[in-house]
């Protein structure tokens, strides 16, 4: 990488990893996934790492998928190996214990991703957004099947479907995140459970968080939405949002489908 848009530091038996590219609001690129995917390969092979404390920097958690890079893969001219599903094969994974500290809004799969952490501390003015109806694509990271599971049909297609946003207080009310509170004290909460966590008998909540998880439903689904995706980002719907949000326009998606 020829920035640090992703900065990893150890607190004691903690890894951090930190979006780091508040100009672009966070906005993860190929790049940024390859390097939180080693993080997170690296921390699974490390005894001394007990916990992972994924937040941002800037007013944002992170703006999702960098859309450049989006547009790039839809006319063809992204070349190397993708590290999205990498990573987010690494997330469903993880045994260890993943805390996420949303001081800000957290878009795609920056919302979708705090469906495979096990603790989530948010901001009250913080807002979930799944816009992924809106570029034409359909949802990712297992989200589909998630997201139904975690606060039933209606409220997960108003996300899904509808793409309205979700506060932070309601993040907490349907079981999306543990606590709302005021910005600047979401990150120090959530470190803070991260610390305790790192405390706990590792092999004991190694055990506990794989009773908790269906991992091979969780792969399936995401393996049957990965497809299904592909598939979309050369559609015509996704070319009309994607060329829309380079003009900085309304998607027009009247004479399609």
């Amino acid at each position: 990488m020829t920035e640090e848009t992703i900065l990893l530091r150890r607190d004691d038996a903690v890894l951090e990893i930190r979006f780091n590219r508040p100009a672009k609001k966070n906005a993860i690129t190929n790049a940024m996934y390859g390097a939180m995917a080693d993080a997170l390969e690296n921390a699974a092979a490390d005894k001394g790492v007990r916990a992972i404390l994924f937040t941002a920097e800037g007013d944002l958690f992170t703006a999702g998928n960098d859309l450049t890079d989006f547009a790039q893969q839809n006319t063809g001219a992204f070349e190397g190996p993708r590290h999205v599903e990498r990573f987010l094969t690494r997330m469903i994974e993880a045994e260890k214990p993943i805390v996420a500290a949303v001081r800000g809004n957290a878009v795609g799969v920056g919302a979708t991703m705090l469906l495979h952490c096990d603790l989530v501390y948010i901001a009250e003015t913080a807002r979930l957004i799944t816009p992924f109806v809106d570029l034409g694509l359909v949802p990712e990271n297992a989200s589909s099947l998630t997201l139904p599971e975690r606060i039933g049909h209606a409220r997960a297609f108003q996300l899904l479907g509808l793409c309205e946003p979700m506060h932070g207080r309601d993040a907490v009310a349907c079981g999306i995140a543990n606590a709302a509170s005021p910005a600047a004290e979401v990150e120090p909460r959530a470190r803070a459970a991260a610390r305790t966590l790192a405390k706990k008998a590792p092999e004991s909540l190694r055990l506990t968080k794989n009773l908790m998880r269906n991992r091979p439903a969780l792969m399936a689904r995401m393996t049957e939405e990965s497809a299904i995706f592909g598939q979309r980002l050369k559609s015509p719907e996704a070319a009309e949002a994607f060329a829309a949000f380079l003009q900085k326009r309304p998607a027009d998606f009247s004479k399609l489908g």
